[in-house]
């Protein structure tokens, strides 16, 4: 987004644009070195000719000039210049002769980009953009970016790979820098157009994803998979080598065919166990990674998908039962006994079937007794509140109880 203000850095930036630009027109900007004149589409275009009046305007070899066109003495005007009336014009004296011939181009002037950018790791700002306005036109950019610290503005560039590229590289960024703007100018023959956006380094951070994700099977544990991965070069390029920022990583898979994943976390290790795979099945699996010190990072893209599959015995053990039949050959003049056995009335019941029989009896003996006992106590009560019982009833009492018992 475009941002107003002055600073140093874009003093700087608009020194050196009023050297690249030059004479800058609103409607033409005119090359006499090569006899390219620019106009801005929609606009009125004037084409002007050296030689005096009258003479003849050709377009492209031919007399016929666009409708629009108009002649005032020895000039052309289009008013409202389309994209169709580019063309390489000429002006000739009455005899034909050329006096001078001008090349059209049509276009419009830059306008804001769109800035997006994203450190890989802590050593380096990837920073592209994408124009606003199709000005048709060559376009030169300039990328610069500043950083304030302690009141002091650094002015650095950022250095495009290839010229008219819409991209740049900040190498050894300066992370720790509490504010950075980065500013890109567009210019063509038409104009200029600066655009200046306040740049994050810590909320941009956005490592790549993993590399060379594998996955192993865990012999003997059919809900077991151990995955493996590798951080990203560009997380630690080589020339620092020596310092190692810390990434988190985090890991999903699920069986194919569903559509719930499972995640799993760690800091700093290159190495997952999956516990509980679906025994049997196989399973998609993705790894994506995080800066470790800030937490203001993004996570970078899932990895490229991988298939795997849990260990699965495939030489199963197989439980068999072998019979040994021993065979007995009896001696010579052997005489079998007679084991038959003639059933009584009893020969039906289980083994313990009589004590079972004599425990059931005496159990009923006893309620007998319990309840003889008990009639008698009542009627022995019933004579002591008559008077008591004689000497001769109480002793018949006695003995029935015992004969009872």
């Amino acid at each position: 987004m475009p941002v107003s203000g002055s600073s140093p850095g874009r003093l700087l930036v608009i020194g050196i644009l009023s050297l690249l630009v030059g004479h800058i027109s609103s409607e033409t900007w005119s090359n006499e070195v090569s006899d390219v004149q620019y106009g801005r589409l929609g606009s009125s275009v004037t084409l002007a000719c050296r030689g005096r009046s009258p003479v003849e305007w050709r377009v492209n070899g031919s007399s016929v000039l666009p409708p629009q066109a108009v002649l005032l003495d020895s000039s052309l005007t289009l008013p409202s210049a389309l994209i169709s009336m580019e063309g390489n014009y000429s002006c000739h004296d009455p005899s034909g002769t050329l006096i001078q011939a001008t090349r059209l181009r049509l276009g419009n002037p830059p306008g804001p980009v769109n800035i997006s950018c994203r450190l890989p790791s802590h050593f380096v700002v990837w920073c592209s953009w994408t124009t606003t306005v199709d000005s048709t036109l060559a376009t030169q950019y300039f990328s610069t970016y500043s950083s304030r610290d302690n009141g002091v503005v650094t002015v650095q560039e950022c250095v495009q790979e290839e010229p008219g590229r819409p991209s740049c590289v900040i190498e050894h960024p300066p992370m720790w820098s509490p504010r950075h703007l980065l500013n890109i100018t567009e210019v063509n023959p038409l104009g200029s157009q600066q655009t200046i956006v306040k740049v994050e380094f810590f909320q941009l951070i956005k490592p790549d994803p993993p590399e060379a994700v594998r996955s192993m099977e865990v012999e003997g544990h059919p809900t077991k998979l151990l995955v493996h991965w590798r951080t990203p070069e560009s997380w630690t390029p080589e020339d620092i080598s020596d310092v190692a920022f810390p990434l988190a990583f985090q890991l999903r898979y699920r069986p194919v065919g569903s559509k719930f994943w499972s995640m799993l976390f760690t800091e700093d290790n290159t190495s997952l166990m999956i516990m509980d795979a679906l025994a049997g099945h196989p399973h998609h699996i993705q790894v994506q990674a995080k800066d470790g010190i800030s937490p203001e990072s993004q996570w970078s893209d899932w990895s490229q998908l991988i298939l795997a599959r849990p260990w699965i015995d495939s030489e199963p053990l197989l439980v068999t039962e072998e019979t040994t039949i021993i065979t007995y050959v009896p001696p010579e003049n052997h005489t079998w006994a007679d084991t038959s056995t003639v059933k009584g009335a009893d020969s039906q019941l289980p083994d313990g079937g009589g004590l079972g029989v004599v425990m059931l009896l005496s159990l009923f003996a006893g309620i007998v007794g319990i309840v003889a006992f008990t009639v008698i106590l009542l009627l022995w009560m019933r004579h002591q509140k008559r008077g008591g019982l004689s000497k001769q009833q109480l002793t018949s009492m006695v003995k029935v109880k015992s004969l009872l018992i």
